[in-house]
């Protein structure tokens, strides 16, 4: 399995999966001009791509669906496109060599999922905006060999923020996004001997800071008396492409 994670943050979001034989895109939020340059830089032809997954309508993860209009869509949520296909919170399917399971989350957008996604080898987990995760799909997500997922803010930063009140308290509550410590708990409780990778993703660039959240969990690690050293920590950017090869 090789993951290209393209854009991550509240100005879009897309990643990119692929074995010999299979090629999946999560989301497709960005500017067609970014979306389209960063498929070429990984080789990757939007037209051969198998299927289109979709977490949920916001914006910054749908905003350029018109242009994958042959691809066939799978979503939790209805969306405008002729071979758009419904999945629901812990159905499983296979597309050719992989098989998925679709995670049910909580955000202010109607029907927000995340996906689990498993070769013969190797288990990725892809996890964004949500204010938590609910406890019955946590067993879904143990145990996988990479995961990407949300550390989207530092709550004293925030709350500096010029934000109004209500979208700071939008985003805080439990169908906002996870902050540093709350993604940081989740994650130290989730992983086990065999995972590889963590990259932490849809980090506010005003409500946060990537050297920020990685402190944040490498110091839950410390404290849970869990060693970090073998894997691979990393903060993604929000227009810069992060790749996870297979050994």
């Amino acid at each position: 399995m090789r993951v290209d994670l393209l854009c991550s943050g509240s100005k879009g979001n897309s990643c990119l999966v692929r074995t010999d034989s299979t090629s999946i895109l999560i989301d497709c939020g960005s500017t067609k001009r970014y979306l389209m340059d960063a498929l070429s830089r990984v080789q990757q032809d939007p037209s051969s791509l198998d299927s289109l997954l979709i977490t949920h309508t916001h914006k910054d993860h749908v905003s350029q669906l018109s242009r994958f209009a042959s691809v066939p869509v799978y979503s939790y949520c209805e969306l405008d496109h002729d071979q758009w296909h419904l999945v629901r919170p812990l159905d499983c399917f296979v597309l050719k060599d992989l098989r998925i399971t679709v995670i049910g989350l909580s955000h202010d957008a109607p029907k927000t999922v995340g996906f689990v996604i498993e070769d013969q080898k190797e288990k990725l987990v892809y996890i964004t905006d949500t204010g938590y995760l609910p406890n019955h799909e946590k067993v879904y997500l143990e145990n996988a060999d990479h995961y990407i997922f949300e550390s989207n803010h530092d709550l004293g930063m925030l709350m500096k923020t010029s934000r109004p009140m209500f979208v700071k308290q939008r985003i805080l509550s439990d169908s906002g996004h996870l902050s540093n410590e709350d993604s940081s708990m989740n994650l130290t409780s989730l992983i086990n001997d065999h995972t590889k990778t963590i990259l932490l993703a849809h980090i506010s660039q005003e409500a946060n800071d990537p050297e920020r959240a990685l402190d944040v969990l490498k110091n839950t690690f410390l404290k849970k008396d869990m060693p970090y050293r073998g894997l691979r920590i990393e903060a993604a950017q929000q227009f810069s492409i992060t790749s996870i090869l297979n050994d």
